[in-house]
């Protein structure tokens, strides 16, 4: 199936997409910008998540998440934005089951941020639901 071949999306997928997809970004930013000043309550999380308590990590996991946010963002690279966003959230989630942490609060964020970020790319996306074609 080639991309004009995709089924094209209705208005309420295409803006359910974007909300979707809005949503991460927002967060994303959120997540990456608190990571780059040297506040207490980032290094001290850290700590807690078994990272090390310097800034100079925090700010490198801030601008790998808002480099990747990013590409997520523009139409010509969203793919590899998602891939990248997709490993970001590979790396939240074995963290917080390498502590423990409760499944459904924390543990599983990042799937959920994961399943909101393919999901929006896909209903916007006609590239991506020419790669995955679901039967309707």
């Amino acid at each position: 199936m080639t991309i004009s071949e995709a089924a094209p999306a209705s208005k309420g997928a295409l803006w359910t997409g974007r909300v979707l997809s809005a949503v991460v970004v927002l967060f994303m930013i959120f997540d990456g910008v608190i990571k780059l000043p040297p506040l207490d309550i980032v290094t001290q999380t850290m700590a807690q998540l078994g990272w090390p308590a310097d800034i100079g990590t925090a700010r490198l996991l801030g601008i790998v998440g808002l480099v990747s946010t990013a590409l997520y963002a523009l139409p010509r690279t969203s793919v590899l934005g998602a891939i990248l966003l997709t490993g970001y959230m590979g790396g939240a989630i074995s963290t917080h089951v390498r502590i423990g942490n409760p499944l459904f609060s924390h543990t599983l964020f990042g799937a959920y941020l994961g399943v909101m970020l393919w999901g929006g790319l896909y209903l916007r996306d006609p590239r991506v639901r020419a790669l995955i074609p679901f039967a309707r």
